[in-house]
């Protein structure tokens, strides 16, 4: 394990031959295989505690095999949108770069919150990183921070907030010209995206309930608001430095990224309710006083 860490430390020290970004070569190719590094880091800790758990528990068991997959597939995306040729084109593509944050905030995010990682990482770490976790999460500090922005009110409305302020037009021209801007919008929408799924699925249990419904429900109508304001919209709110990609205009380059979070955006949030609701009717139920029959 510690061989693992020091070579992928080791990489991010690596020169890159060229950068993606129009604002410099060095900070963000660096950035880049930093966030390589990342990734294949908690990649590795979350294989190493699917290992360790299922060597004391069995195959199956704790984590289930579709959990290992979802959160497989939800780091793979994780991936894509952010390394891709598709962080690439978003530079020029008001569409594309809509397409990155749905892939970060209704694809990569409730897949890794149903791939449960918490509780598969902390299995992965060494004892004394996990304990030491463990200590800091019961301090008060954390427990006041965590418990509101993962509530069911508290994760709506810090993630309806991060999606409708980053599109504002002087914020959203900010990302498209600042690295670190850039970097902060993402942050701002996957963050806040894990915060609603975390509640959305009852912080990783498999359990829910009529909150997540309203959750789902309400978020839903709200981001197709917003991409019916962007898909309607008279002019372009947010004109690039550079002619669109494809040969579309400023305005057809918005009218078809509202398109993509207003139509395939909420049949996300659509599915994932459904799905709620699924398994909301199908939970046991604990009879009531209606339910007990006079002998």
């Amino acid at each position: 394990m510690h061989r693992v860490i020091a070579f992928v430390l080791a990489l991010a020290g690596a020169p890159r031959a060229e950068a993606h970004h129009a604002l410099g070569s060095t900070g963000p190719s660096q950035f880049e295989v930093w966030l390589w590094c990342l990734l294949l880091i908690g990649a590795v800790f979350y294989a190493r505690g699917i290992l360790r758990l299922w060597r004391k528990a069995g195959v199956g068991h704790g984590i289930r095999r579709l959990e290992l997959v979802s959160f497989a597939l939800g780091w793979a995306s994780l991936a894509i949108a952010l390394l891709s040729p598709i962080d690439t084109v978003a530079e020029h593509s008001f569409a594309i770069h809509m397409i990155q944050h749905e892939l970060l905030m209704v694809v990569a995010a409730p897949l890794i919150v149903l791939g449960r990682p918490l509780e598969t990482l902390l299995w992965g770490v060494p004892r004394q990183v996990r304990r030491a976790a463990a200590a800091v999460a019961r301090t008060s500090a954390v427990q006041k921070l965590w418990q509101p922005v993962t509530s069911p009110v508290g994760a709506w409305s810090v993630h309806a907030l991060a999606l409708w302020i980053w599109h504002a037009p002087i914020l959203f021209a900010l990302a498209l010209t600042s690295f670190g801007w850039h970097v902060a919008q993402h942050t701002c929408f996957f963050a806040s995206a894990l915060g609603f799924w975390w509640s959305v699925f009852g912080g990783g249990a498999r359990t829910a309930d009529a909150r997540s419904i309203a959750s789902l429900f309400t978020t839903m109508l709200h981001t197709s608001a917003l991409g019916a304001l962007l898909t309607f919209a008279p002019s372009a709110w947010y004109p690039l430095d550079a002619a669109p990609a494809f040969g579309l205009t400023a305005l057809e380059d918005q009218q078809l990224g509202g398109l993509v979070m207003w139509v395939p955006g909420g049949l996300a949030y659509m599915i994932a309710g459904l799905a709620v609701v699924r398994r909301w009717l199908s939970a046991p139920r604990v009879a009531g006083l209606g339910d007990v029959q006079p002998q």
